[in-house]
């Protein structure tokens, strides 16, 4: 090309389809492929250049927690956009100071300092690193169903499949078991009797075969969240506490996804009482509005960090725009009541799935948080046999993916990983378009029953 194009047909959906499947590479896909166009966004629902509307129960990578356009957020960025759009990181911000005050008031325990990054992947990367930089040992431990991010540290240490696909492969990654109390792999029925449920006792013997003081860190989603929505028994996140503490071993809570609200409260540690020494964050904590993420420590941490420095850096840290977004959704939530609203609306999801487990014979479980739910579905309620198998991709996924196509025609924007629906509306969805994706899913879930055998009444 000689010169550039003076403007482009970005109105037009079919060359905005063209431009998508030729020039744009998309996330964790095969490239190609021509996507919907979406046209706008309000609350819980977006629309698409056809006009046709969809309501959102999964607040895209549930990040838009406070849904689409929430006009506090919108009107914070035009605001700070005007006042300053960009200063580095070493100088002083109004907007970025008031941030890290805010995150000082609602994290856990000691946790004080903050940095802010560009998302969680990169928090999740600094605070691998500054595990080993603080502690000096090369090891880190982690779950085999977490999803920690897609860089190098950060998908050596995930356990999602797509770590296949591309491995980050750092030295030093250890694996510990997951706490599954529906599918507990030592065979056991109860979760008080079973190790791995119980936490301390998995990773003792883990540490007897790795030697404690080569283990800097123990990274864990409180909630696991893209890998099913497995919530962990009461007593697990205090017993991998003790454990590490008695080490010397720091613990990461990473709460990408299940933080700012989701579970109904700010972190999901807050349900047990636990505080970690790194707490990691992003997506919900301004609706994916700007990126942003945080890295937050405790007091000792932050005291060490005085004398050391911290080993990570990024050009837009403390982005004002993407602080100014954070400082609104913050003082939004804490506003407009969000977590109780959250805690009530999930509450009244989890009812109404359990209610609908009595006509699906296809729901082996209903389980979650808040709203960070997920309904598990089966074959057979006796033996547990998944739905799909794990990972299942192409025909063998087919049932799920039928599922995800159904809805979305029906209007639900819905998501899976691998037999598991995840149900994750914005935190200020209302009770009535609560009620309207449960409606639709209720019709999606027959194609489920079929592979049961069995009708809506469990009947063969």
């Amino acid at each position: 090309m000689d010169s550039l194009s003076n403007a482009f047909p970005t109105h037009d959906p079919e060359w905005v389809q063209d431009m998508h499947a030729n020039h744009y590479l998309q996330s964790w896909s095969r490239q190609g492929t021509r996507p919907r166009v979406i046209a706008g966004a309000q609350g819980s629902w977006f629309w698409d250049t056809d006009g046709r509307r969809y309501l959102d129960f999964q607040s895209q990578l549930v990040n838009a927690n406070l849904g689409h356009q929430h006009p506090k957020i919108v009107q914070a960025i035009k605001d700070q956009a005007d006042k300053l759009c960009y200063i580095g990181p070493a100088m002083g911000s109004g907007v970025r100071s008031e941030l890290a005050a805010l995150m000082n008031e609602i994290t856990p325990g000691d946790i004080c300092s903050t940095f802010f990054t560009t998302g969680g992947a990169a928090a999740n990367e600094l605070a691998i690193r500054l595990a080993k930089h603080y502690t000096g040992r090369p090891k880190i431990i982690a779950r085999y169903r977490s999803y920690h991010g897609a860089t190098g540290s950060t998908l050596s240490v995930t356990g999602d499949p797509r770590h296949h696909l591309t491995r980050g492969d750092m030295p030093g990654v250890v694996r510990m078991l997951d706490p599954y109390p529906y599918r507990m792999s030592t065979g056991h029925t109860d979760p008080a009797d079973c190790p791995v449920c119980q936490g301390g006792p998995h990773l003792e013997e883990i540490l007897m075969y790795e030697n404690p003081a080569t283990v800097a860190a123990v990274i864990l989603e409180p909630v696991v969240g893209t890998n099913g929505i497995i919530v962990p028994p009461d007593g697990y996140l205090t017993s991998i506490r003790e454990t590490c503490e008695k080490y010397g071993i720091l613990l990461i809570a990473d709460e990408v996804m299940a933080g700012f609200g989701r579970t109904g409260a700010w972190f999901a540690m807050d349900h047990w009482g636990v505080v970690p020494d790194i707490l990691t964050g992003a997506k919900g904590i301004n609706s994916g509005y700007v990126p942003l993420g945080t890295m937050s420590v405790s007091k000792v941490l932050a005291d060490w960090l005085r004398d050391y420095s911290l080993p990570g850096g990024l050009t837009y840290a403390g982005h004002p725009l993407a602080c100014a977004s954070g400082v609104a959704a913050i003082r939004t939530m804490q506003e407009e009541g969000t977590l109780a609203h959250a805690t009530r609306m999930g509450t009244v999801m989890r009812a109404n799935l359990r209610a609908m487990a009595d006509r699906h014979p296809s729901i082996g479980e209903v389980r979650g948080k808040g709203m960070f739910n997920g309904i598990e579905l089966v074959k057979n309620r006796a033996t547990r046999e998944p739905l799909v198998p794990f990972a299942a991709k192409g025909a063998a996924a087919k049932p799920m993916t039928e599922m995800m196509d159904f809805a979305m025609d029906a209007g639900l924007y819905l998501s899976f990983f691998s037999n598991v629906i995840r149900l994750t509306p914005p935190l200020n969805i209302s009770e009535q378009d609560l009620m309207t994706g449960l409606e639709i899913l209720d019709l999606t879930l027959e194609i489920a029953d079929r592979e049961t055998g069995q009708n809506r009444s469990g009947k063969d």
